[in-house]
């Protein structure tokens, strides 16, 4: 394996998505930089936008074991996690396992439920754990969570705590797509209300469980000179001194910087990182882990323009 077999693996994956989903390049983008990074991705757009399809889409192209948790009001931690029931013919507790014990997990309108329940997906999002009645089962390294919420201003929606978004890589936001992309979703999907079924597309499954973990194996040496390095640190301590900003990026956002830069690297074909690597994903992975001050938000200045602002003014590594 090499940077030469990921770009030709990461170019299938991206023909197979695209016999569902139309345009949405970026977010297909980021998507595959997580998977390749070990992290997680939560989708932010308006109902309508094809999230879910493209969660789904996504997952029908990896041999994964996959599951969907649709949040609701009322959904319970235990709705998620599982819960010990008691066998009265072993005479014992056995624990039946929730929809959290997967490979990839879709969390779909994640932000519909009350911040209890969305506090079960903490530790498996951290540590790929999950703790149920003092007993810890393990999760799997190739764990990987994709999330969708609506925007937080429309109505029965529940903000995510900040701990929570610190566990997501990216937070993309899905935007309505051209005149010319909605042409052609209507043209292909415009003879059925409801949502198409994956299977009727005949996706091909292009990366299995041990075709990934030696993908990960190539993008951990990934080549980043230290120049870079102190451009990631910079960058995050740049965002802790702003005005603008009541928080920084954390340490942790800094790391994470990074490893999404390697695997950026490795689907373009490089071996190494550039600084325009870091700066294709320096909003999406800083954007939702500082927080606005108040009076920039009266100027209509937002937590990801002012990430976009830091970058542009940073001066990069040459």
């Amino acid at each position: 394996m090499d940077v030469a077999a990921i770009r030709e693996i990461a170019d299938r994956l991206r023909t197979e998505i695209h016999k569902v989903v139309v345009g949405m390049d970026e977010v297909i983008e980021l998507l595959l930089v997580s998977l390749l990074s070990e992290g997680h991705v939560l989708l932010e757009g308006v109902p309508g936008t094809a999230k879910t399809l493209l969660a789904r889409s996504f997952a029908s192209c990896l041999s994964l074991d996959f599951s969907r948790i649709q949040f609701t009001p009322d959904l319970m931690p235990g709705d998620v996690l599982g819960t010990n029931l008691f066998n009265f013919q072993s005479n014992r507790f056995v624990l039946t396992k929730g929809p959290i014990f997967t490979q990839l997990l879709l969390a779909d309108e994640i932000n519909r439920t009350p911040p209890k329940t969305q506090a079960a997906l903490l530790q498996a999002m951290q540590e790929r754990l999950v703790t149920i009645d003092g007993t810890t089962h393990d999760l799997g390294d190739s764990y990987m969570v994709i999330a969708t919420q609506n925007p937080i201003e429309q109505e029965g929606t529940y903000p995510l705590p900040e701990a929570q978004l610190d566990r997501f890589l990216f937070k993309v936001i899905v935007d309505y797509p051209s005149r010319d992309e909605e042409r052609a979703i209507v043209a292909r999907h415009g003879h059925r209300t409801a949502m198409p079924k994956i299977a009727e597309f005949g996706l091909e499954r292009v990366a299995d469980l041990a075709t990934l973990i030696e993908i990960r194996k190539v993008v951990e040496g990934i080549r980043m000179a230290d120049e870079l390095v102190n451009y990631i640190v910079d960058l995050v301590r740049v965002t802790r001194e702003q005005p603008s900003l009541l928080f920084g990026g954390s340490p942790r956002s800094a790391i994470m910087l990074a490893t999404a830069a390697r695997a950026y690297a490795a689907l373009q074909g490089r071996d190494y990182v550039i600084p325009d690597d870091v700066k294709a994903l320096a909003v999406p992975t800083l954007g939702h882990r500082v927080v606005l001050a108040p009076g920039a938000e009266i100027e209509g200045a937002t937590a990801r323009s002012v990430v976009q602002d830091i970058v542009e003014e940073l001066p990069a590594p040459r």
